[in-house]
């Protein structure tokens, strides 16, 4: 398919005239520069003023394009959004590919029944509703190395073919992006600008708030309409986004009935949503921080609330085979419990539960590593 595309360029730098003496540029870059300009300046009038600074470089006018047929411009249109680029709608980065989400939850994500159940199921029956109500709002709990961030990260890859990197996702990190109190009211304006105009852009976008606990109550309340049951907003819909928001609030009422079932000689897979949920919502209300301040627990407005239970001996070495692996680096069972016994484990006396989760095993291989 690319070689039809680029016929009609490698014809226009062999003749002669207007349009093919524009191309004598000297250089394939030069080529490849002016080519993916004005493909954004001339086929998607984007906001651009392609080398106005430099008197050296000559810019063909539009009707330079006249030259093509309609449906070649179409065809090159329709390539170029294949890539993953930017369109006007922004429907074009956009797969929704929920078989792969469910492929990669059960494949990659270790010890978390309960997360690749809740979170296939509430993304799926949202994305088939035509007409949702409110915007989907996810909240994740557990300790911190659990998986909150790599389910994320595997939800944006899976609905958006540039992942994290999409123009319909936007992530925020609390202490980072929010780091002064006194400066909230600044924050409100910044929130409210990013959020409108990435759904304006893109109606199903996905906004991610890393340690959420630590958000400011003002600025959860400021997201609060963005996801309630509004029709529109000043004239936009907001009912196809996306929230969710990770946190460690929790953690240790999930702690508590992950080690009770295991006293009691139960599998951890025998833990479901009735025996956690309620006590996330508890532990949510009464935490200190943004949550218990805010009115997406009094108004109803989390959908769901997503335990991340504590990781086991085996599944540490589960992640440090992962690890090995995506680095193309051979490894031995030896190998993957030394590095699972390196990890810290409570309760001590058990060394049950790893206090890190995954999150350390990266840099712990690299001891191994050749």
């Amino acid at each position: 398919m690319i070689l039809p595309l680029f016929l009609p360029f490698a014809w226009a730098l062999s003749v002669n005239g207007e349009f093919g003496a524009f191309f004598q540029l000297g250089s394939i870059s030069n080529v490849s520069r002016y080519y993916w300009n004005y493909v954004y300046c001339n086929i998607w009038e984007g906001e651009c003023q392609p080398h106005q600074d430099d008197s050296s470089v000559q810019v063909p006018t539009e009707d330079a394009w006249s030259m093509f047929s309609e449906d070649y411009m179409q065809l090159l249109s329709d390539w170029y959004c294949s890539l993953g680029q930017c369109c006007e709608t922004g429907d074009c980065r956009i797969i929704n590919n929920i078989t792969g989400l469910e492929k990669d939850l059960e494949q990659k994500l270790h010890g978390q029944h309960l997360a690749q159940a809740v979170v296939v199921r509430a993304i799926r029956g949202f994305l088939k509703n035509p007409s949702p109500e409110k915007a989907l709002t996810l909240s994740f709990h557990g300790w911190s190395g659990t998986g909150k961030n790599f389910v994320s990260r595997m939800i944006s890859d899976n609905l958006y073919r540039d992942g994290m990197k999409s123009h319909c996702v936007r992530l925020f990190i609390s202490p980072f992006h929010f780091p002064h109190a006194k400066l909230v009211d600044v924050y409100q304006g910044q929130l409210k600008d990013w959020i409108s105009g990435t759904v304006q852009h893109c109606p199903q976008a996905l906004f991610i708030f890393d340690e959420a606990e630590k958000l400011h109550p003002g600025l959860i309340d400021t997201i609060k309409p963005y996801m309630d049951h509004y029709q529109d907003l000043d004239g936009v819909s907001y009912r196809r986004a996306i929230f969710i928001f990770l946190s460690n609030i929790g953690g240790a009422a999930i702690n508590e009935v992950t080690l009770d079932f295991w006293h009691s000689g139960q599998n951890r897979e025998d833990v479901d949503m009735e025996d956690l949920e309620p006590r996330l919502r508890t532990e949510a209300l009464q935490s200190q921080g943004g949550f218990s301040q805010s009115q997406l627990l009094t108004g109803n407005l989390i959908d769901f609330f997503v335990p991340f239970l504590p990781l086991e001996y085996r599944h540490v070495k589960l992640c440090a085979r992962d690890a090995f692996r995506s680095r193309g680096v051979s490894y031995s069972e030896e190998i993957l419990d030394e590095v699972a016994r390196g990890m810290l484990y409570v309760p001590k006396e058990e060394k049950l539960f790893s206090a890190q989760g995954c999150k350390s095993v990266p840099q712990r291989i690299n001891f191994f590593l050749p």
